[in-house]
């Protein structure tokens, strides 16, 4: 007797046309053991997240430029230091 489940669900197929440059990085991650889908949600993952990163921290640079308090704490600190190199 053979009990087979499903572990996961796949939420749609989709088709891509590789120009060379995207093929070549294909093939570079299918030559890691991935297979070409493994290979592509893998690197829409990562890309994604990658782009969140950066508009995180974009987000939180915007906040730190707008913190007048933490802005003044900076110029402070770097005056500090300035005047501590300078005394040597």
């Amino acid at each position: 007797m053979t009990f087979c489940d499903t572990l996961f669900t796949m939420a749609r197929a989709i088709s891509v046309r590789l120009d060379d440059e995207a093929d070549q990085a294909l093939r570079t991650l299918e030559a890691t053991g991935l297979s070409q889908s493994d290979a592509i949600r893998s690197a829409l993952i990562t890309s994604a997240r990658r782009l969140r990163r950066r508009r995180e921290l974009a987000a939180e640079v915007a906040a730190l430029e707008a913190d007048d308090a933490d802005r003044a704490e900076m110029l402070a600190v770097a005056e500090l230091m300035e005047a501590l190199r300078a005394a040597r």
